[in-house]
Formats: structure tokens, sequence, C-alpha cells
């Protein structure tokens, strides 16, 4: 299964505030474990909201909202994308992390194409493997 590690933003990520060497390096070989278990399959940080936007959609009209955005604990400050046999690995892999100072750790397991059973005909889930062949080349 596939699973979203969201890490949420805090006031020293929106303020720009970038993690020093120690960390980095720390982060760095947490990574590298998880390259070496076949778990990470994608891994980036983000800058703060204040250059980042949001689009509103209501009928067919789009409005746009830049940052930065005030909630602060609702924003995004990172994410892993991570393939594992099971939720409970991703928990144990997430607890090895080197984070501290209240930082806050979302899980979300990934839709898989069989999660929608019948609604997915043949028809779209070869166009969805076309699709994601498509990525993979890119």
């Amino acid at each position: 299964m596939r699973v979203l590690v969201i890490v949420k933003a805090n006031a020293d990520s929106e303020a720009g505030v970038m993690p020093g060497t120690e960390l980095l390096a720390e982060m760095g070989k947490f990574n590298e474990k998880l390259v070496e278990a076949g778990v990470m399959l994608m891994g980036e940080g983000l800058h703060p909201s204040s250059k980042g936007a949001r689009v509103r959609f209501d009928g067919k009209k789009r409005t746009v909202t830049d940052g930065p955005f005030a909630e602060t604990k609702e924003l995004i400050a990172g994410f892993w994308l991570w393939q594992v046999r099971s939720f409970d690995e991703a928990i144990e892999w997430i607890k090895r992390a080197p984070f501290d100072g209240g930082t806050e750790i979302e899980l979300r397991p990934v839709f898989e194409m069989e999660d929608f059973g019948d609604a997915a005909t043949p028809e779209i889930r070869e166009h969805e493997a076309r699709l994601r062949e498509k990525i993979a080349k890119a």
C-alpha cells in the first residue's frame, strides 16, 4: 500500500526558517534507510505558504487567493510518499524520524484503483495504467 506522510507546518517553517546542518544530516540518514528498505517513493519539503496560492472552485468560477495562509496548524511543510506492506509499518517507520519540538505528522493511505470497486471499469483501469506509464517515463 502507498501512504502519504504529511509533515505539518509550524511557525518556523512558515517563516522560511531552514533546518540546520545537524537536522539535514539526520534526515538524510533516515531517508537513506527508507530508500534501502524500498519504502520511500518520494519526499520533498515545501516553501512557506507565503509563496503559494489556493484556488477555489465554485461552478465555472475560479478564485485565486495568494498566501500566506493564517492557520499554520492546517498547512503542510513537506511530505513523503511511501510504499509499505501495511499502515502499521508506516507508523513504525515515522516513529523513527528525527523530529522533535512538537512536530506533527499525518499519515494517510493513498487510494489504489482496487479501492474504487466496480466504478473503476476495465477502460478506466487501462487509461490509468497508461497515464502511470507516461509519468514513469517522464
